[in-house]
């Protein structure tokens, strides 16, 4: 049997709980072995800018701040349960890839 290794990522770890879910209820469905979902330390890109657009007047800055969560789910799968998870539907701000692994 093949194994399938998903990686999800998205700036909002509700949309990826629920992907992660329905992905658990299609292994449970089909009875195939799943490890995961595994959370990947959570990315934090920062940026800090002045309020100023001109430079005069006293130094404030505004700080800014996006969040990228992972989480990484192995499947022992099938064809049937391959079919089903290409199925699912996905948010346009999750990314997702699925890999083959021997």
């Amino acid at each position: 049997m093949s194994k399938a290794r998903i990686s999800l990522s998205s700036t909002d770890t509700m949309k990826l709980n629920e992907i992660c879910d329905s992905i658990k209820d299609i292994s449970d469905k089909t009875k195939v072995k799943m490890r995961g979902p595994i959370p990947f330390p959570t990315k934090k890109l920062k940026i800090t800018t002045r309020k100023s657009p001109c430079g005069d007047g006293k130094a404030s800055f505004d700080n800014f701040e996006m969040r990228i969560h992972k989480r990484l789910i192995d499947l022992d799968v099938d064809e049937r349960a391959l079919r089903l998870v290409m199925r699912v539907p996905i948010p346009e701000d999750v990314e997702i890839s699925i890999n083959m692994l021997d």
